[in-house]
């Protein structure tokens, strides 16, 4: 059994367009890193947090990271006790899964230290439990690309059932964030609660569209699909420029483009790392020209998902 271990988890666009919490996928970076150290006396510590600026809770119980450990050790090892140290390298309230990463990043590493002792599926409900301390919802759109990398489908959450989708490998994403908070909690609020029936079904065509895309690796299919008539037309609301920069996006080669997550960023899909890197430019441009600070990320779906850095 190992003592000490430092694990990294990546960064996740959720919703995916389309999918409102049921797609989610893994980026290479950022991401969120954790130290984690065994100690003698029962219970979680969160020893320091690093990059947050003071705004992340220490006590575990309020914390992704803390809950995640928390919930792992009642499970399989009630005796034992953990230190975190966690190293936040994204940005708060930033449609990147932060909470998510933070709280799979401790799973990834404290299962490695017990020798893989808890399944997939059970990582993934102990992150739910700690996502909902964070945003006051158990979605595992961002949980569960972070723990098992690649491109996710959540089929259902009750019971949890998780789907690796297959993509085409040249698929690449383009991921906008500008210095803009937005809480899950306050995106949330403002969604319907109900919807139109054509809606629904304009919006199922999608969903089953970008399935049926990626499998055949139909980047025309893809691209009809990455569309969004129920949440994008809310939450995009919240967020400056988000027609200009989705525009941009579009005029420039790619796919499709929407809200990453609960935004503020914003994501794009590309065939191919030139296109993403015309793309990333033009996106950026208009944050550029308003004086808004900004900054993009360019990479594959990550395959990999989280992995572990320091043993």
């Amino acid at each position: 059994m190992r003592t000490r271990v430092t694990s990294f988890a990546p960064a996740t666009i959720a919703n995916v367009s389309c999918g409102f919490d049921i797609f989610g996928f893994a980026v290479n970076s950022p991401g969120d890193k954790v130290s984690l150290k065994l100690i003698d006396s029962p219970g979680v510590i969160i020893n320091k947090i690093y990059g947050d600026n003071g705004k992340l809770p220490l006590q575990a119980n309020l914390n992704t990271a803390g809950v995640a450990a928390i919930e792992f050790l009642q499970k399989f090892k009630p005796e034992a006790g953990l230190e975190i140290e966690i190293f936040k390298q994204m940005p708060l309230g930033s449609g990147m899964g932060s909470s998510a990463a933070s709280a799979a990043a401790t799973l990834f590493g404290l299962n490695y230290m017990f020798d893989n002792i808890a399944s997939e599926i059970q990582l993934i409900e102990f992150a739910l439990k700690a996502e909902k301390v964070a945003c006051g919802s158990a979605h595992a759109d961002n949980v569960a690309p972070s723990l098992l990398g690649g491109f996710i489908l959540i089929r259902s959450y009750d019971p949890l059932d998780i789907v690796r989708l297959h993509f085409p490998k040249d698929l690449f994403c383009v991921l906008l964030h500008s210095d803009i908070e937005i809480r899950t909690e306050t995106a949330r609020k403002i969604l319907p609660e109900k919807i139109k029936l054509k809606d629904g079904i304009a919006q199922w065509g999608n969903v089953a569209g970008l399935v049926a895309g990626l499998f055949l690796e139909d980047y025309k299919l893809i691209s009809r699909s990455l569309n969004d008539n129920i949440i994008e037309p809310v939450r995009s609301k919240l967020i400056p420029y988000f027609d200009e920069v989705k525009n941009k996006a579009l005029k420039s080669g790619a796919l499709g483009c929407s809200i990453s997550g609960s935004g503020p960023s914003i994501f794009a899909l590309c065939r191919g790392n030139e296109v993403a890197k015309k793309v990333a430019t033009q996106m950026k441009n208009v944050y550029d020209a308003e004086n808004i600070e900004s900054k993009y990320y360019i990479s594959p779906v990550n395959e990999q998902g989280p992995k572990i850095l320091v043993e």
